[in-house]
């Protein structure tokens, strides 16, 4: 099957299950709408920070295709999330805790995005600002602190060479001069020099560096409309799901209802080729198309036709149709029928009618080795076939009429006379 028409068949199943689907979207519209009065409004502020390079060196920064600069902002973002900045932020503002801030980063700058969502807006800004003053002081502590660690490791480093050095310059003093000793440890005495040296510059660079950890260059303002919640998102949302919904409850819904209701129904649940449909206004040569197929489907003479349910009735007159095979219409009442028939048809009442019937209907004529050609589906109103024999041809299928029960007829004064039972069984129909 092509997917055009599996989505054929999905959009027919929609359209006969629109009531569903479309009381599922509203109900998802309402709840949004009514989940929207009920959601308290919240506000967003935002604060902007530019991220300096520290003086000293960034540890573990990698120059790539995102990060022009030793400087790693996706670290620096998690830094700005992390609790210690939040609990000093907290204590800045004199209260317990804060909201949790969002970071983000726009692309090939060195710029921090700090967003704060609260229920008001000067608290909002509050606590932005709170967060990027909370930051920058974190950033600075911990540059300092570094840099402190680093100026000890030096200061240490150092006191060990000066002291090599001491050791050094007494050996030479005490060694020969010329001799091999003396030359090496007087070379000794040069290297240690210049790790003394270089230590000595690098401790006097940690103690006047610069340590600049950022600024703020955009303060929050109280924002004048709440950021949440959004009328298209929750408005969205609603019929989305109620439309996601009422797809599921259609497609339940219709696999679960077994009933016939249009020719449609009949061909998809049961399986069986639609000959007729009776249901509608009767167009001008709709009934002769149908005794046709019915002669046409039949592989034998004789013919079955089967009423579901049993009570339908007759309501209106049809024409005299003149066919080109003689066709003994059965319709039950003689205990010979079954046994006599070669094919059988199947008159659908819709709406009244399940597949199930249908099923069962087909099993019992099964067992009795008596195939189903088809389906002839009405409302109200079904063809009562009382076929016209004659003994040369062409023959004559005779009148597919509407006033009565199906009868057997072996010959045309057998006809006449079940005809005449009809009618004198259902008195007051038209004749």
């Amino acid at each position: 099957m092509s997917s055009g028409t599996d989505l054929d068949a999905h959009l027919s199943l929609l359209r006969r299950r629109w009531l569903i689907l479309v009381g599922c979207v509203v109900v998802g519209g309402t709840a949004a709408l009514a989940l929207l009065r009920l959601v308290p409004a919240a506000y967003t502020a935002t604060t902007q920070v530019l991220v300096q390079p520290l003086g000293i060196g960034e540890p573990g920064n990698q120059v790539t295709a995102r990060q022009r600069e030793a400087l790693n902002l996706d670290t620096e973002a998690q830094v700005a999330q992390s609790a210690v900045v939040a609990a000093r932020a907290a204590r800045t503002l004199g209260v317990d805790a804060v909201e949790p801030v969002e970071v983000a980063v726009p692309p090939n700058s060195s710029v921090l995005l700090l967003s704060v969502t609260a229920a008001d807006p000067d608290g909002a800004a509050a606590r932005s600002a709170a967060y990027a003053e909370a930051y920058l002081a974190d950033r600075r502590e911990s540059a300092l602190t570094a840099m402190a660690k680093q100026q000890e490791a030096v200061l240490s480093k150092l006191k060990q060479v000066n002291a090599g050095i001491d050791r050094v310059i007494k050996q030479v003093a005490a060694l020969p001069k010329g001799s091999p000793e003396h030359a090496i440890a007087v070379q000794r005495q040069g290297v240690l020099n210049r790790q003394a040296a270089g230590l000595a510059v690098r401790y006097d660079a940690l103690r006047t560096v610069a340590v600049t950890p950022g600024s703020i260059i955009s303060r929050p303002v109280p924002p004048a409309a709440p950021s949440s919640p959004s009328l298209p998102l929750f408005l969205g949302t609603g019929l989305m799901l109620g439309l996601l919904a009422g797809s599921a409850a259609a497609y339940a819904r219709d696999r679960l209802d077994t009933r016939l209701r249009t020719p449609a129904d009949v061909d998809r649940l049961t399986g069986l080729p639609v000959l007729g449909d009776l249901s509608g206004p009767r167009e001008h040569g709709v009934l002769h198309d149908l005794a046709s197929a019915l002669v046409a489907a039949c592989p034998g003479k004789r013919l079955l036709v089967r009423s579901l349910p049993a009570d339908l009735y007759a309501s209106s007159l049809a024409e005299p149709l003149a066919v080109s095979a003689p066709l003994v219409v059965l319709d039950g009442s003689d205990v010979r029928d079954l046994s006599r028939a070669d094919a059988a048809v199947l008159l659908v009442g819709l709406g009244q009618v399940t597949s199930d019937d249908v099923a069962a209907a087909t099993r019992r004529l099964a067992r009795h080795e008596v195939p189903v050609i088809g389906v002839v589906t009405a409302t109200d109103a079904v063809p009562s076939f009382v076929p016209l024999l004659e003994p040369h041809p062409p023959a004559s299928l005779g009148k597919l009429v509407a006033t009565g029960e199906l009868r057997l007829a072996q010959s045309p004064q057998d006809e006449t006379s079940a005809l005449h039972a009809l009618h004198q069984r259902r008195p007051g129909r038209p004749t």
